[in-house]
């Protein structure tokens, strides 16, 4: 395979990239822009992916994230490829405050009162309760121990699931629709004049280049 890496890493090292890359998220986030900023196509196209991969961060639907913003994009009409770099808007660094505008504004919307302990803010007010972690673990412990009951003579238990999707999938999945549409429609208003601009000094820069090409090539022919 071409693409194949050589050094296989292990899951470890995996898992250290994906919450603190090589170089550090400093150096992750000016890759990012400078992929987005060199993509062959119009700066409103590129903004509308940038726009569906930001809100599709604030979406419950992790592992998906790709699937997702690559499909809103489509129907938005935006550079794909943008939208899954405007995923990792979404990152070990943001997934905290996703969480708590995703969250609080889903229990607000719902009518519902919202307990800090699920972010593990325990306080005299808000006794201690079982947190995100806690809910994603119980809901795939769930999963995975339903799963295999179908051929063991376990019985099927789906309690921690259904918290999960009471206490954090819905919440999560109705309030991620309005912070979501305000960062994506930022991130598209913030993205189309930076990215004309830098479209535009590129070109600028191509011309010169490709002049002085031309001039270089005249001086040679004209030569004796």
């Amino acid at each position: 395979m071409v693409f194949k890496r050589r050094d296989r890493r292990p899951i470890w090292k995996i898992v250290v990239d994906f919450i603190y890359p090589r170089g550090g998220w400093g150096r992750a986030a000016q890759y990012v822009k400078h992929r987005l900023r060199r993509l062959p196509d119009t700066p409103e196209k590129i903004s509308r992916g940038i726009a569906a991969g930001v809100f599709t961060s604030f979406t419950p639907f992790y592992g998906l994230h790709f699937v997702i913003a690559a499909i809103i994009a489509r129907l938005m009409r935006g550079n794909i490829l943008a939208a899954l770099l405007g995923t990792f808007f979404g990152n070990p660094l943001t997934y905290i405050p996703i969480a708590v505008a995703a969250l609080g504004t889903g229990y607000w919307m719902l009518g519902i009162p919202f307990n800090a302990g699920l972010l593990g803010f325990e306080t005299v007010d808000t006794p201690r309760i079982c947190g995100l972690g806690c809910q994603f673990s119980n809901a795939f412990y769930d999963l995975w121990h339903n799963f295999t009951a179908m051929f063991t003579p376990e019985m099927a238990d789906w309690r921690g699931l259904r918290n999960f999707y009471r206490e954090v999938f819905y919440p999560y999945m109705i309030g991620g629709v309005l912070p979501g549409v305000i960062c994506g429609t930022a991130s598209y208003y913030l993205s189309v004049p930076l990215i004309t601009a830098y479209q535009k000094r590129r070109q600028k820069a191509l011309r010169a280049k490709l002049d002085q090409l031309k001039k270089k090539t005249r001086a040679v022919d004209d030569a004796p």
